[in-house]
């Protein structure tokens, strides 16, 4: 059993289980709870604590036509399903990528479209609607991110091996949460690469000519 240190805020995952997250943070939070019980367990108590505060609103006062509207929608053919086929991943990123993130990918880690930004970093836009964007980064061993601070909230999520920064350590289903007022530069740590699940709602930061060359691929 993995050990995690560093998890989502508890505003967070009370928003999570109320629903009220874009999808780019709700990825991010049902993947990390995938792998972490304890806050799991804190969405199950969220969760039961709205269903109970649900039951005790007064329900509102249906109009006269409700019922018209609703016996008329019943005698609407049903829509056709999509079928949605899940996208074939090989045994080592099934234990590597929990679901729902593993869905969001069309094969697995090695064969997916990476895009090169420099040599020792690779990015992969994932597709999420709503405001923020989230994104997998694959870090050489020992390679640093370029230094940048933020126009908005960062959360990194750990998939294997791990990284640090002027906040801490992070290794498989950590999460570091930096804001406005930060400026870092994480450093993968050695051994193996570093995967990671980047959400943002805002474009970075870049300090430096060449680190600018990074800021097409961060722009929301």
């Amino acid at each position: 059993m993995i050990k995690i240190h560093h998890h989502p805020g508890d505003d967070l995952l009370v928003a999570y289980a109320a629903g009220s997250l874009d999808e780019g943070l709700s990825l991010m939070v049902a993947t990390h709870t995938a792998l972490c019980p304890a806050c799991r367990a804190r969405v199950a108590e969220a969760e039961a604590i709205g269903g109970v505060l649900v039951e005790d609103m007064e329900p509102d006062v249906l109009s006269e036509d409700s019922l018209a509207a609703v016996m008329a929608r019943l005698d609407e053919p049903e829509p056709v399903p999509i079928s949605k086929s899940a996208p074939e991943v090989d045994a080592a990123t099934r234990d590597l990528i929990p679901e729902p993130l593993r869905s969001y990918l069309k094969g697995g880690i090695d064969s997916l479209p990476w895009r090169s930004m420099g040599p020792a970093v690779k990015g992969l836009d994932l597709p999420v609607s709503g405001m923020s964007k989230a994104r997998l980064f694959r870090i050489k061993p020992g390679a640093a991110m370029p230094q940048h601070s933020h126009n908005g909230p960062e959360y990194t999520m750990v998939l294997a091996g791990g990284f640090s920064d002027e906040m801490g350590s992070f290794a498989r289903g950590d999460v570091a949460c930096a804001d406005e007022s930060m400026l870092h530069q994480p450093v993968a740590d050695e051994g193996e690469p570093c995967l990671c699940l980047a959400v943002t709602d805002a474009p970075l930061r870049f300090t430096g000519v060449v680190p600018r060359l990074f800021q097409p691929f961060f722009g929301i």
